[in-house]
């Protein structure tokens, strides 16, 4: 366990190592300082995730920033091709249709990214890469560099996550 004092001087020490790990993959001030945070938010409710042997606390804290920044980065690419493709579906649309039709389907999209928020953040990731940016499970698990089962698990639970958010709503 970390002793709160121990912890406050890591943190003033290595939060700008974290953030700017995290900022050289987003390019985004804010969303870097929000993985830094979520990096030391980790360390301190699993202080048994970082192990002295194989590092310093620094290189760990940089690494781990980088991996969830890229995880974020990955997310939010595939968030934008969802976007792109469902607005490219409706701008596409007959122009017979009604555009109430069309309101009733953006609420849905909507409606649907709003419920797969609700799901872990890795399981968001799997289904938006899935379904967003149309990638198989095996090109899933490449990207984000898990086994193909671990992938095919995220999209599946993910999607579950989902539709019972949405049956909530």
């Amino acid at each position: 366990m970390w002793d709160p004092k121990d912890f406050s001087e890591a943190y003033r020490r290595l939060n700008p190592i974290a953030v700017r790990a995290a900022q050289r993959v987003l390019r985004d001030q804010a969303a870097a300082e929000d993985v830094a945070q979520d990096v030391f938010t980790g360390l301190w409710e699993r202080p048994g995730s970082y192990d002295p042997a194989r590092g310093s606390l620094a290189s760990y804290v940089a690494m781990v920033a980088r991996s969830r920044a890229l995880d974020r980065w990955r997310s939010r690419q595939a968030a934008d091709a969802a976007t792109e493709r469902m607005t490219g579906e409706i701008s596409s649309a007959a122009p017979e249709r009604a555009a109430d039709e069309l309101a009733i389907r953006r609420d849905r999209s909507r409606a649907a990214l709003t419920a797969l928020r609700t799901a872990p953040a890795e399981q968001c990731q799997a289904v938006l890469l899935a379904y967003g940016a149309g990638l198989s499970a095996r090109e899933v698990a490449h990207a984000t560099q898990v086994p193909v089962g671990t992938a095919k698990s995220r999209i599946r639970l993910g999607l579950i996550r989902a539709r019972y958010a949405l049956e909530a709503a």
